[in-house]
Parts: C-alpha cells; sequence; structure tokens
C-alpha cells in the first residue's frame, strides 16, 4: 500500500503557503501602479524600487537554507513568519518614497528566508516514497495564490480606489498564514539521535566560511539555468499591468491574465504528477521549458487580445511542469542535511533573474520602450532552453545522488 501523501502536517503547510503568497501577490501587480499615483516615481524609479525586495530576498536565501539545515526547523520557521508578518505593517506607516522604499527593501529578507523555511517543512513531512509527487502537489498552493490574489486586488482596487485596504488584507492573511504553520508538528530526533544533530549543527557552524554550507555546488549549473527563466518571470509580472494598458489598451484584463496563467499551472502540475511519481524530471522540464519558449514568443510577437490571453494559459502549462522538475531534480541532487541548502539554492537563482529582470524592465522601458523591455525576456527563455538541452540534464544525470 502507499503511504498516505494528503497528511495533516502536509495540508497544514500547504495552507501556510497559500497565505504567504496569496499575500504577496496581493500586492505586487499593483505596486507599479500605486508608487506612480502616490510617489509620481518614473519608470526607472519604480523598477530599483521594487528590486530592492529581490535583492534582500536574495541576500537571506543562503543563510535561511543554512539556518534550516542547522537549527530546529519549526523554530526557524516560526521566527521567520512573524518577520514577514509584521513587514506588512510598515507599508501603512510610509509616508514618503524613500520609507516606503526601505520598508519594501527590508521585507524581501523574511520573504526569501520564510519560502525556504515553509518548502523544507513541507519536504520533511511528506513520506519518502511519494516526495516527488508531493513536491509537486505543493506548489499547486502557490498557483492557487497568484490565480486568485491579483484578481482580487485589482477588483477591490476598481471598486475602492485604496491602496490602505490592500495592504490591512495582506496583513491579515500572513497573520492567518502563520498561525496555521504554527500547528505543524515535525518529528524530534531522541536520545543520541539528538546528541547526533547537535554535533552536526556545531560542525556546520564551525565550517560556517564554506560556500557548501550556503549554495549547493552540485547544483550550480540548474541554478544558473533558472536564472534565465526568473528574468523573465521578473519583467513579466511587474511590468504586465503597465504593459497592458500603455501599449495594449487593455485596462481590466490583469486579473484574468493572471487567472489564465494559473489555471496552466495547476492543470500542469496535476497532469505532470504521474511523471514526477515514475521519477521522469528531465522530460518534465524539458516540455515545461518548450511551452514557455512559446508563450513569450507569442506574447510579444502578437500584441494582441489572443496572444495576451493564449501566452498567459500556455506560461501557466510551461511553468507548471518545469518548476517542480527542476525542484526534484536538484533535491535529488541533495542529501537530507541539504535539502534546506538545496531549496535555497534554486530560489536563489530565481530570485536572481528576477531582480535583474525588474531592473532591467525599468531601465529598458525608460530608455526604449516596453516593446523591447518584453523582446528581452522572449530571448532570456530562448537563451535558458539552448543552455538546459546542450549542457545542464547532463549535468544533472551526472551529480544526481
Amino acid at each position: 500500500m502507499q503511504e498516505r501523501l494528503w497528511n495533516r502536517n502536509y495540508c497544514r503547510v500547504m495552507a501556510a503557503n497559500f497565505a504567504l503568497f496569496f499575500a504577496f501577490y496581493l500586492l505586487t501587480p499593483l505596486l507599479p501602479l500605486y508608487l506612480v499615483e502616490r510617489f509620481d516615481a518614473t519608470k526607472d524609479v519604480v523598477g530599483l524600487v521594487l528590486s530592492g525586495y529581490t535583492l534582500t530576498a536574495l541576500l537571506a536565501r543562503p543563510f535561511s537554507g543554512f539556518l534550516v539545515d542547522t537549527f530546529p526547523r519549526k523554530r526557524v520557521l516560526m521566527v521567520c513568519f512573524f518577520l514577514f508578518f509584521i513587514c506588512f505593517g510598515g507599508y501603512l506607516g510610509a509616508s514618503s518614497l524613500l520609507l516606503f522604499t526601505i520598508v519594501r527593501t527590508l521585507h524581501g529578507a523574511p520573504f526569501g528566508a520564510l519560502t525556504v523555511a515553509n518548502s523544507t517543512v513541507a519536504i520533511d513531512v511528506l513520506p519518502s516514497s511519494r516526495r516527488n509527487e508531493g513536491i509537486g502537489y505543493y506548489g499547486l498552493s502557490n498557483n492557487l495564490a497568484m490565480a486568485i490574489a491579483p484578481t482580487v486586488a485589482i477588483y477591490i482596487y476598481r471598486l475602492t480606489d485604496n491602496f490602505e485596504l490592500l495592504f490591512w488584507l495582506a496583513l491579515l492573511i500572513a497573520g492567518a498564514g502563520m498561525l496555521t504553520d504554527a500547528g505543524v508538528k515535525l518529528e524530534r530526533p531522541k536520545g543520541g539521535a539528538g546528541e547526533a544533530a547537535a554535533g552536526v549543527a556545531a560542525a556546520r557552524l564551525g565550517g560556517l566560511l564554506r560556500w557548501d554550507r550556503f549554495f549547493l555546488l552540485r547544483g550550480w549549473l540548474l541554478a544558473v539555468n533558472m536564472i534565465f527563466f526568473g528574468f523573465c518571470f521578473g519583467v513579466v509580472s511587474n511590468y504586465l499591468a503597465i504593459y497592458s494598458k500603455d501599449v495594449m489598451g487593455i485596462t481590466g484584463g490583469t486579473g484574468t491574465w493572471f487567472l489564465l496563467l494559473a489555471g496552466g499551472l495547476m492543470a500542469s502540475r496535476l497532469q505532470g504528477a504521474r511523471a514526477l511519481r515514475e521519477g521522469r524530471l528531465v522530460e518534465n522540464a524539458a516540455e515545461g521549458i518548450a511551452l514557455s519558449c512559446v508563450a513569450y514568443l507569442l506574447f510579444v510577437a502578437c500584441p494582441n487580445v489572443f496572444g495576451y490571453y493564449a501566452s498567459a494559459l500556455l506560461l501557466g502549462f510551461g511553468n507548471g511542469h518545469m518548476w517542480p522538475a527542476f525542484l526534484n531534480m536538484i533535491i535529488s541532487m541533495a542529501r537530507h542535511n541539504e535539502r534546506g541548502t538545496a531549496n535555497s539554492t534554486l530560489l536563489i537563482s530565481w530570485d536572481v533573474g528576477i531582480g535583474l529582470g525588474v531592473l532591467a524592465g525599468g531601465v529598458v522601458s525608460e530608455a526604449l520602450s516596453y516593446e523591447a523591455a518584453f523582446w528581452t525576456v522572449a530571448a532570456s527563455q530562448f537563451i535558458g532552453a539552448v543552455l538546459f538541452f546542450a549542457f545542464t540534464r547532463q549535468s544533472f544525470e551526472r551529480n544526481r545522488i
């Protein structure tokens, strides 16, 4: 008989993950508009302000991977969630562009650490025989949040024209997620196992300056590959609303775009669960990369309603295959006490790509146009695809454990 996948702890971790990403995506698509309308920020300033969040998330990732592999994971998880929760209150008190920039930049650190801690705890509570499949399903909570949150945010904003209400809502939802994670129970080592764990922690602290404490060196090529894909999503997720309004004349379709994206993500994760269970990780990743190439090219080459919405659905299918495959691939290259490091390595590369995308999107759109910024997206996805098929998949086969 198969081990039970949907145990109580796994469901709680998924629910908390949904809450943290719902709070995140509730603000993401409208923050560029908020900065322009509230503080009269220019396009390149918007890019700089928003990239600060990604920068601190990036800096926090390697340390969070080290912490969850060294100290009690539940304790690390709760501290990170509390800091993530409390930062939403800072937006309510940010009365100037400088204060908002400081709060937004600081907020990235607990977000980066929390996503590592929560996903590592999810891996811990999964039965080993169903880990690949469970990691794939875990991402559904992200996707569901991505589907609902932007739509809810845009609806509330159009109805009330009140950004402060969105900040309060994000704060409350993050608090609910923190309380949900508080109920997760993790097994604790007993007796000699506890002493051994303490010895491992001491040894890891003694070797603090070693690179492999913060970065899974065996997965470096996989991480480089993910940077190119993160770049693409960084541009799209942060500049979609402005691009839709200024270039395509679509003022109310951003929520629908994210809804279609998340629908594709969820459908592809469900459809790809069997392949993950059977260990066909490379095939899943290759299919997702190819679909994403088509999606980004369609988006920029066909600036009409059909290209706009069809690209969202295709991109959802692509990322829904690619993300769980890449995560399982890097986890397969890590030992048990390196899971947090493996998680943080992949997320670091995604953050680097996102940050570069946000920054480049603002600079290129200011210097040239939004069309030029989105052409860089298609080019980045194509380069990432070539890298994967030429080098990354062979590196994975050589280094998997």
